[in-house]
């Protein structure tokens, strides 16, 4: 009714209009003009129509708020960065981009879990949506993304930065890894470099990578030397060079993908997960299945957590598939708190110390500490202490991460009829004691048929664990203990994917590939 009455109002302001046109072209004095012809509209007349236009029709709806087919089409719509695209440096990558539709469209697969929020969390900013592409760059958009340069998360923040922007880190926790945490962070961070530039953005992104001291450098060298102290003018390290044209590459690419054949996953224009607040402690495993969702799923959307359970100090909220989130918080609602985590409890043997316990367990002292209100650290044998045990009764890489072996992907054996430890650990080549460790058995424990069990093999993870291949470039007092030592490896693991003695000598420079479990790492 609304929209019929607006229209009527429309069409007979608009005839007024022309009526009045029309007297305004008539009264003026047109000798020539025959009889029958139509009244000439003035350029005074066309004037006055088109404010009127303006006054009554409905204004433009801006793009942040349209409906669109997906979000690839949302955001192609709103790139704003092609303008600066324009550059032989650009070309090259877009070319290889465009070479690797395969790699494009998996890349933008593993996006979909969470660009939609990077592009909302950039329009509520009213900031580029460009930047919407840079976790592209940096992580190829994989939260267990991590750089030999110790760079975490879709943002890739170094520890010092991501102290420096207030991300929380602990041995529960690593907000790097965070998708809600890194994002704003990240964009905070953006934003404070943007103003330091003048609202530059390609010095702003060369910052991001390099650092802002380093450009400030280079642009007060070039203004010593009359030199532009444009981004493409300045003398920056290699990779920031190369960092901004892959960005404004990949504008090209999502601005028209079609146009490099290059076919990109369906990714709806709607939230994919929603942030839930648990209020406590939880059992990841737990979670998950009041959700009805795996616990490598869960993992995808709350890669921040790096044990089988919630951090005791929070965040206290979990990100849940939108689809799953109202079955998640009635579940939730009915579960108490005391029974959202499972205990166990364990009598200190002569011999034990907090350190030895901790590590069985996988739990850190703290925690050990802060559960069983003990001041200081001494036990006395006999000594109870409640210690969180994993309601999931196999081991996943993605329940306890401490357990996870480094530089090896889970298989899984079912227990047949007949079947013993010894027989098992024979026939996957592994040892009886690692089965035991593997899958939290007791010494001497019975298996039944059915029962599953962990099977940790070498090589990398075949799917989105949180082991990571990396390649690591030998430093200047660099050994094959201090690399072990820094990224929780073994000596014997390195020597083997790198096909080197233990007696080789390591040179500054060298390259090895090293398969990392991003959780524990010393990053």
């Amino acid at each position: 009714m609304k929209n019929t009455t607006y229209q009527l109002l429309l069409r007979l302001t608009l005839a007024t209009a022309l009526i009045s046109v029309g007297a305004c072209a008539t009264n003026r004095s047109q000798p020539t003009q025959a009889k029958n012809d139509a009244p000439a509209c003035t350029e005074g007349c066309s004037e006055h129509i088109a404010k009127l236009e303006n006054q009554l029709l409905p204004p433009p709806i801006p793009a942040s708020e349209r409906r669109y087919s997906d979000v690839w089409e949302r955001l192609s719509a709103q790139l704003s960065f092609l303008p600066l695209t324009e550059r032989r440096e650009v070309d090259k990558l877009e070319d290889w981009y465009s070479k690797h539709g395969h790699y494009m469209a998996k890349m933008s697969a593993r996006a979909g879990n969470y660009i939609y929020h990077v592009v909302k969390e950039l329009e509520a900013r009213d900031m580029p949506i460009d930047l919407a592409l840079l976790p592209f760059v940096e992580s190829a958009y994989d939260p267990f993304a991590y750089s030999h340069g110790r760079a975490a998360g879709l943002w890739q923040f170094i520890p010092n930065t991501a102290k420096y922007v207030g991300i929380q880190q602990n041995w529960w926790y690593d907000g790097r890894r965070d998708v809600l945490v890194a994002t704003d962070a990240a964009l905070d961070y953006l934003t404070t470099l943007n103003k330091r530039f003048d609202g530059d953005w390609m010095l702003t992104l060369a910052a991001y990578n390099a650092g802002a001291g380093t450009v400030n450098r280079a642009i007060r060298r070039n203004r010593k030397a009359g030199k532009p102290t444009d981004f493409w003018s300045l003398k920056l390290p290699k990779e920031t060079k190369r960092y901004v044209p892959k960005l404004l590459a990949l504008v090209k690419i999502y601005q028209n993908p079609a146009r490099y054949n290059i076919s990109l996953p369906a990714v709806a224009d709607a939230p994919r997960f929603e942030k839930v607040a648990i209020d406590s402690q939880i059992d990841l495993a737990k979670a998950a299945a009041l959700a009805d969702i795996s616990v490598e799923e869960l993992y995808r959307y709350n890669p921040g957590f790096n044990r089988w359970v919630t951090a005791p100090e929070g965040p206290h909220h979990l990100l849940i598939p939108s689809k799953q989130a109202e079955k998640f918080k009635t579940r939730l609602a009915a579960l108490p708190k005391e029974q959202r985590i499972a205990w166990q409890r364990y009598r200190v043997s002569p011999g034990d110390n907090l350190i030895s316990i901790a590590k069985r367990h996988h739990i850190d002292i703290a925690s050990i500490k802060r559960f069983n209100k003990l001041n200081g650290d001494m036990l006395r044998v006999g000594q109870e202490l409640l210690i969180p045990a994993s309601s999931q009764a196999t081991t996943s890489p993605n329940l306890d991460r401490g357990i996870a072996e480094r530089g090896r992907h889970q298989s899984q054996h079912i227990v047949r009829r007949g079947d013993t430890l010894s027989g098992i650990a024979q026939r996957h080549k592994v040892s009886v004691k690692q089965l035991i460790r593997w899958n939290r058995l007791d010494q001497g424990a019975l298996i039944k048929p059915g029962q599953k069990l962990a099977i940790w093999k070498k090589g990398p993870s075949s799917g989105d664990g949180i082991v990571r291949k990396v390649g690591y470039k030998v430093r200047s007092g660099d050994s094959l203990s201090r690399i072990a030592s820094r990224f929780k490896l073994k000596i014997a693991d390195i020597l083997e994917w790198n096909s080197i003695g233990r007696s080789s000598y390591l040179q500054p420079g060298q390259s090895l590939t090293l398969y990392v479990d991003v959780t524990r790492a010393d990053l």
